[in-house]
């Protein structure tokens, strides 16, 4: 047997179905002896029974939409089973529908764009609401919101679907108009009826004639590392005074943007704001600028771009940079106290307290650092400089912020002083004194000069001179005997030096240097001559001619030791070159004669005698004390006659010697005079020195 059954859906558990005991006409105590089971053929055991009273009841919410979708008609089937005897029983349970479902549309707004050109009765479909009942209780109408430009068709399907459109009843005008709002009610049949409803939009477009404009060029944001993911950034604000798709704007990321980039932010397309999507990272990068376009929907589509740039600040985990604005490595040493070295620039990545940054140098250095204004500092010389003294500086910039604990940074400036002329040049004698030899070799280096210029370069060239020292002899021009090399200061001989006419000379050696102007510096050179032996004895008296003897006469009886005569030579050298010996070296009878050997007077030795011969040959050489030793000789001849001289030649002798012993006399004293001035002059040079 077959029993049916009819519910609404959505009871509540424990709602009476049926009485199976009763429809079925069994009492309830047999129903209850005849183990009655219940088998459902769905999965859910939506109903049991009590066998109590045999009423079935609803043990489980019934949807029946969700059971039997849109079917007209929804059945549960269930079994019955009875033993003794074996029995059962079909029953069939109808779920009846209840309004328990408004209309609903896909969305609770839509939008549409329509040309303010559209021809009257275009037609623009909406989608339809949907109602999962069934019968009188699903979607039966559609009402349109009262407009002055639209109507409302209905279409019905085959099906029994119905879909609204909006017919175009009166021409659009999107300067009196440019949006229109309508509200589009669906209503079902039930009792009492439900409703939805949706907004609906219209725009009506214009040519796309202008371009998206931001509402600034540019946009800057600041986070902190580690932001959560979907922290707002920015919200981007682009506006077009076009209207439809030309005014509608899509935001994106622009194209040149990194894939790292993309990987970290995220843009709405619709409301332009810039969200994290990713890790943010201080260490990887502080800023990041990412570059958003804007487009809107127009054909063709115009669009904008603008710059974000985000700051991501951290903990005090960076050191201050510095950077150099301007710097030059090299810097004048007659630069003025306050002259700018280098302009730097600090920054600190980190931000706040942590960000701000104070710079010093060391006072110990002729530098120091003036605050511009925030995060510029210069670099000045705080005194004068002496590139002489030290020529190049390292100058150290220490950067610390004031963090806890701070951290620091220190730059290295190597500054070099540029020479200018502002030392003259200084020999390293204040004079000099030079003996050289007569007979000097011509360019032979008689002495070299040597000055030193502390400057550098060109201001350090120096170049030699010789100049006429005051006082002297304007006959004795030093340039006429002597040159100097103009680079390396050797003073070199023009000319042989003759002592018997130059023994002292003196002259300035002039140095100037390469810078302009030039500085100049001088010393005294002392140059004494040194006599050479370079000149034999010259024989004054007796005098003879070349190649000739003098002849003497004496009586046979003349006294010895009479003075026959005097040899009196002069040597123009000096010293021992100038002192002269005289020797017999050849006579008839050496035994006769004798030739004293410093004054040089001829004395007969012995008393004539008949034997000897009436004339005597004596060679008498004068040689001085040169090395080698140079000499000249003279031949006297003496005649032993009865009518000679007891002493005449000895007289003669004598007056000849009287008459030249004041010339040689006033010789000697003036080379003794101007050796002593000489020998003064020169130690008082030493002594000059030495202090």
């Amino acid at each position: 047997a077959q029993i049916r059954y009819s519910i609404p859906e959505e009871l509540t558990r424990g709602a009476f179905v049926g009485n199976i005991a009763k429809d079925l006409g069994t009492d309830v105590a047999k129903l209850a002896a005849a183990n009655l089971q219940v088998l459902s053929d769905s999965d859910s055991q939506y109903f049991s029974v009590n066998v109590n009273t045999g009423v079935i009841m609803v043990s489980e919410r019934i949807d029946r939409e969700q059971l039997c979708g849109q079917n007209p008609r929804c059945f549960l089937h269930l079994k019955l089973a009875i033993e003794n005897p074996v029995e059962f029983y079909r029953i069939e349970v109808e779920i009846l529908d209840i309004n328990d479902n408004p209309p609903q549309f896909p969305s609770d707004e839509v939008s549409l764009r329509i040309y303010e050109l559209a021809s009257l009765g275009a037609r623009f479909p909406i989608q339809p609401a949907q109602d999962p009942d069934v019968g009188t209780n699903t979607l039966q109408t559609y009402h349109l919101s009262a407009n002055d430009n639209f109507n409302l068709n209905v279409k019905a399907r085959t099906d029994g679907g119905k879909f609204p459109e909006l017919v175009l009843e009166r021409a659009l005008d999107r300067e009196f108009r440019a949006f229109h709002y309508l509200v589009l009610t669906a209503e079902d049949g039930g009792s009492p009826p439900q409703s939805s409803k949706i907004r609906i939009t219209i725009q009506v477009l214009d040519a796309n004639d202008n371009h998206p404009v931001f509402d600034r060029p540019s946009y800057g944001a600041r986070l902190v590392e580690n932001s959560p993911l979907g922290t707002l950034v920015v919200k981007l604000n682009a506006t077009d005074v076009d209207e439809g798709p030309n005014g509608d704007i899509r935001y994106s990321l622009s194209s040149h943007n990194s894939a790292a980039l993309r990987q970290i932010f995220a843009i709405d397309e619709q409301t332009g704001e810039i969200r994290v999507q990713g890790n943010l990272d201080f260490e990887e990068a502080t800023v990041y600028e990412i570059e958003v376009e804007a487009k809107d929907m127009g054909s063709p589509t115009m669009e904008e771009h603008c710059s974000v740039v985000v700051e991501i600040t951290d903990v005090n985990d960076n050191a201050p940079e510095v950077i150099l604005t301007s710097f030059s490595s090299t810097l004048s040493e007659d630069a003025l106290p306050g002259t700018v070295v280098a302009v730097i620039h600090v920054r600190d990545r980190d931000s706040g307290e942590q960000g701000k940054v104070l710079c010093h140098v060391s006072p110990d250095l002729p530098f120091q650092l003036r605050k511009d204004y925030e995060h510029q500092y210069s670099l000045l010389t705080s005194t004068r400089l002496d590139r002489e003294h030290v020529a190049y500086y390292n100058v150290t910039v220490s950067a610390s912020d004031l963090g806890n604990p701070p951290l620091s940074r220190h730059t290295i400036l190597p500054i070099t002083l540029i020479d200018v002329n502002d030392n003259a040049p200084q020999f390293e004698q204040a004079s000099y004194e030079v003996l050289v030899a007569e007979n000097n070799p011509v360019g032979s280096v008689l002495v070299t000069v040597s000055a030193a210029d502390p400057d550098s370069e060109q201001n350090s060239r120096l170049s030699y001179s010789i100049l006429r020292a005051g006082g002297t002899d304007p006959g004795l021009d030093p340039t006429r005997y002597l040159s100097i090399h103009p680079t390396n200061g050797q003073v070199t001989a023009k000319f042989p030096f003759d002592y018997e006419q130059t023994t002292y000379l003196q002259f300035h050696v002039e140095v100037s240097d390469g810078g302009s102007p030039a500085l100049r510096n001088r010393t005294l050179v002392h140059v004494f001559v040194v006599d050479q032996n370079d000149n034999a004895p010259q024989v004054h008296f007796p005098r003879a001619g070349e190649d000739s003897a003098t002849q003497l006469r004496i009586s046979p009886s003349i006294v010895p030791p009479a003075l026959i005569t005097k040899v009196v030579a002069i040597d123009a050298d000096s010293g021992r070159n100038a002192w002269l010996s005289y020797h017999l070296v050849e006579a008839t009878d050496l035994g006769l004669f004798s030739v004293a050997l410093r004054s040089g007077e001829v004395r007969i030795m012995r008393a004539l005698q008949e034997t000897d011969a009436s004339e005597h040959e004596l060679l008498v050489v004068v040689r001085d004390a040169g090395e080698p030793p140079l000499s000249t000789a003279v031949t006297l001849v003496v005649l032993v006659e009865e009518k000679g001289p007891e002493a005449l030649q000895g007289s003669e002798a004598q007056a000849a010697d009287g008459g030249g012993l004041p010339s040689i006399t006033l010789y000697l004293i003036v080379s003794l005079v101007l050796i002593s001035t000489v020998s003064l002059v020169a130690l008082a040079a030493l002594g000059i020195r030495c202090l």
